[in-house]
């Protein structure tokens, strides 16, 4: 494990609540014409960056710019993305949330697009999910400045969550798609649209920025980032920065930390070519909120959570063991007295830790005028960690309970590179990505020590954050590695200034091959885990088609067509949705029926963007095949879990956005969701020797809601910006057959920030402090009790199960900004 560089995590607290960051959307991204695909726009005083073509662009006629009469403009010129429904959303939208938010959170205001978390700022990746247009944060692709992030599961194995993997504050822009994704983006799980995040540069200016923001439950945060300026004449410069994130939970004990470096460097090479380098390094270190199930929340309240931290948490944890056993001394907290299974409503505790360290190395090189090479290396280590105190098992002390830790180890390399060569009317387009990922997943057991050592303080019970050492025994082991191989080609034809057509494909080749090292069938309850065998994902031809016309000033149409792949996804035994995760004679018995999961996606749009009004309408229908849907029964910190075949699912969709913007600094931006997912067959499963079928053919899939609204009224006066949100999530299927339903929920968030920057500079002329921002920020303003995340323990085919995670209630967040 690695060592911690930095100070003690304890060394820095504050009491008290306060105020948070939050600044102002003044634009609707969701009515954003084109992609700025690597042109970014160079901040006042610095000089303009060069465009950087991530595929094949070439510039046609200018687009409209979109009117905005605030602070973020986003000019569309220059070099374009091929597919005409990526959606730029900038830094300046990602300041609207509190600092160190999950930036996918400030893509709620994308019209179908849904961000949930257990905590305030989305930093626990335990508890958080993400979906769009009626897919998972694990079908869809996500990069970092052409860097795979993989697919997205907690315990992720090719790839890394965006807060672990940047500071939000170095985030110049994410480009979004919505529906097919593009051929060039390094993701082979990509089913349903990407994400790129596009790092900052380097500013040509010696300076720094600090910001420090505090919060309910103790919360403090602090951000440095210092920038070196130009070096030399020829521009080469770095920035390095280092943040720090500390909160209590706003429920149960102990706390939630993180801490994070980046380090950009960029050098210029002539006009029009650049290397670049990106070092990211994450440490994250919290207690888990418990997990909770409908019975839960309708009958056991909003403040159940596990015990650790608590006066006497460690004995509840342990007569409530006994009292599950049936043995002198059980106890069961009056509060659970009306719950269905109060057993394991609780445990002593449930922590999760990681040190990643990810980075890569970039040239972007113009070969001529009309061609350009772009590649990239890169490589990723992560150590993680997920405990929980499960009364399951007895340690062999006699304890009634043990501690059971989770230890996925990820090691991956890879490279990407690409040619662009324009000629005549065309811009074409040809590229490779090769990686190989090593993971290797374990399941130490951990002895519990007896209830009379603790209380005399001759023991201490087992905290999934400390360092652990000898286990008493190793529950399961397994180890893959992953060979993945994509190419692909495209080419972007202008018919006419107005009209423009784009076709391609890609080819993708996958194999995992697991070996079982480990299995204590006390455990897994199996004689034998998959293991000895390797599965081969294997698409040569995935086409893909679009085009779009600009029929009049602000006026454009445009379509998307495309085939896409997920490849099997892998993780450890009973966690995720991969064929490796259950036992030997489920994965051969499941193997000769397994496919990759592929899609159909046709989409298309209309958009207009003028000076008072803008608008967008979005339709999309989705036909999957093969879809592998995790089933989970029993408790969840031993789950039996099936990975089946659910066959297909049938999609269709809509999306409207209208933005008002009657007199200068006022946008209202409201938008609506429609989607209806519906599974084309029946399930048939083996229960104790007997065939019983599950009726969800026609029922919606679990976790996405029919029915999304989303509302923002900001103003800008003067120095000073406010605006007030509101999004409607409709009702989600907890079960596969539909029988348990989450409901739905309003969810409203204010933000204010004041300027001071010209205040400042009227008193002081010395130029030391560029930039100062005070900012305040309420989350979940009415404070409503809702379900946030769904199925992190997977989904039950009927009934209900403890796969939810509550919302956070009301929380204030301040903070103060400056530039030196």
């Amino acid at each position: 494990m690695p060592a911690f560089p930095f100070s003690n995590r304890h060394t820095i607290r504050t009491s008290g609540s306060s105020v948070s960051l939050i600044a102002l959307l003044t634009l609707s991204v969701s009515t954003t014409a084109f992609a700025a695909t690597d042109a970014p726009v160079a901040k006042p005083g610095e000089k303009p960056r060069h465009a950087t073509p991530a595929s094949a662009h070439k510039p046609s006629a200018k687009a409209h710019a979109l009117t905005s009469n605030t602070a973020e403009n986003i000019g569309i010129e220059g070099h374009r993305q091929a597919n005409w429904v990526s959606n730029p959303v900038s830094a300046a939208t990602i300041r609207e949330y509190v600092a160190g938010t999950n930036p996918l959170k400030a893509l709620t205001r994308l019209p179908g697009v849904l961000f949930n978390s257990g905590d305030p700022q989305g930093v626990n990746t335990w508890q958080n999910s993400f979906l769009m247009h009626g897919f998972d944060q694990s079908q869809i692709g996500m990069t970092l400045d052409g860097i795979p992030l993989g697919d997205q599961q907690f315990s992720n194995v090719n790839g890394l969550s965006p807060t672990s993997a940047i500071s939000s504050e170095n985030i110049e822009r994410m480009d979004v798609s919505a529906s097919t994704g593009s051929e060039s983006v390094a993701s082979t799980s990509n089913l349903g649209g990407t994400v790129q995040f596009i790092s900052r540069d380097p500013s040509h200016k010696r300076g720094a920025s600090v910001n420090q923001t505090f919060g309910s439950n103790e919360m403090y945060r602090t951000f440095l980032r210092l920038e070196s300026g130009d070096l030399n004449p020829q521009g080469t410069r770095f920035y390095v920065s280092y943040a720090r994130n500390d909160t209590n939970k706003w429920r149960g004990g102990q706390d939630q930390f993180m801490q994070q470096v980046n380090a950009k460097v960029l050098h210029p090479i002539g006009q029009d070519s650049r290397i670049t380098a990106f070092f990211d390094y994450a440490d994250l270190q919290m207690q888990n909120y418990q997990d909770y199930s409908l019975d839960m929340f309708n009958h056991g309240g909003y403040a159940i959570d596990n015990f650790i931290g608590q006066p006497g948490g460690y004995e509840k944890a342990y007569r409530l063991a006994l009292a599950q056993r049936g043995l002198p001394g059980g106890q069961v907290p009056a509060a659970y007295a009306n719950l269905k299974s109060p057993y394991t409503a609780s445990y002593y505790e449930g922590a999760q830790m990681q040190h990643s360290y990810i980075g890569g190395v970039s040239a972007d090189l113009a070969l001529t005028d009309r061609l350009r090479w772009q590649s990239t290396a890169y490589g990723h280590r992560s150590y993680q960690r997920g405990s929980v105190a499960s009364p399951l098992i007895a340690s062999p002390n006699g304890a009634p309970l043990i501690d059971q830790v989770t230890q996925p180890d990820t090691d991956r390399f890879g490279f990407t590179t690409s040619l662009s060569y324009r000629i005549a009317h065309n811009v074409l387009n040809a590229g490779l990505w090769y990686e190989n990922t090593h993971f290797d997943i374990s399941k130490p057991l951990y002895q519990e020590p007896l209830l009379e050592d603790v209380l005399n303080g001759t023991a201490t019970p087992v905290n999934g954050l400390d360092n652990l050492k000898n286990p008493f025994q190793n529950g399961y082991r397994q180890v893959f590695n992953t060979n993945t191989f994509v190419a692909y080609f495209q080419d972007t034809y202008h018919v006419t200034n107005t009209i423009a057509l784009h076709a391609g494909f890609r080819s993708v080749l996958n194999t995992s091959r697991v070996g079982a090292l480990a299995n204590w069938q006390t455990y897994t309850r199996t004689t034998a885990i998959a293991g000895g065998d390797s599965l081969t994902s294997s698409k040569p031809f995935l086409p893909h088609f679009s085009g779009e016309w600009r029929f009049a000033p602000g006026h454009q149409l445009y379509f998307d067509i495309a085939e896409n792949v997920k490849v099997y996804p892998v993780s450890g035994y009973n966690s995720g949705s991969s064929p490796f995760s259950t036992s030997q004679a489920s994965y051969l018995a499941s193997k000769s029926s397994l496919q990759p999961e592929t899609d159909w996606n046709f989409a298309g749009g209309y958009r207009y963007t003028g000076r008072l009004i803008s608008g967008s309408l979005y339709g999309y229908h989705t036909i999957f095949s093969n879809r592998l849907q995790r089933i989970s029964t029993g408790p969840t910190t031993q789950p039996y879990t099936t990975i089946q075949n659910v066959g297909g699912v049938t999609m269709s969709g809509v999306d409207g956005a209208v933005t008002l913007t009657p007199v200068k600094g006022l946008s209202l931006t409201n938008s609506i969701s429609y989607n209806h997912a519906v599974y084309d067959d029946n399930i048939t499963q083996t229960i104790n020797g007997s065939r019983v079928t599950y009726n969800i053919k026609g029922q919606q899939v679990v976790a996405y809601p029919r029915l999304m609204y989303h509302a923002d009224l900001s103003y800008t006066w003067h120095d000073l910006q406010a605006h007030i949100e509101a999004q409607y999530v409709g009702k989600r299927n907890l079960s596969y057959t539909g029988d348990t339903k989450v409901p739905s929920y309003w969810l409203t968030n204010f933000g204010a920030r004041y300027d001071l920057s010209k205040q400042l500079h009227r008193l002081s002329h010395t130029g030391f402090v560029q930039h100062l921002s005070l900012d305040f920020n309420v989350y979940n303003l009415t404070n409503v009790k809702y379900i946030s995340t769904m199925g992190q323990n997977g989904y039950p085919m009927a009934g209900d199960y403890q796969s939810v995670v509550l919302g956070a209630p009301r929380q204030y967040f301040g903070a103060v900004h400056a530039d030196f």
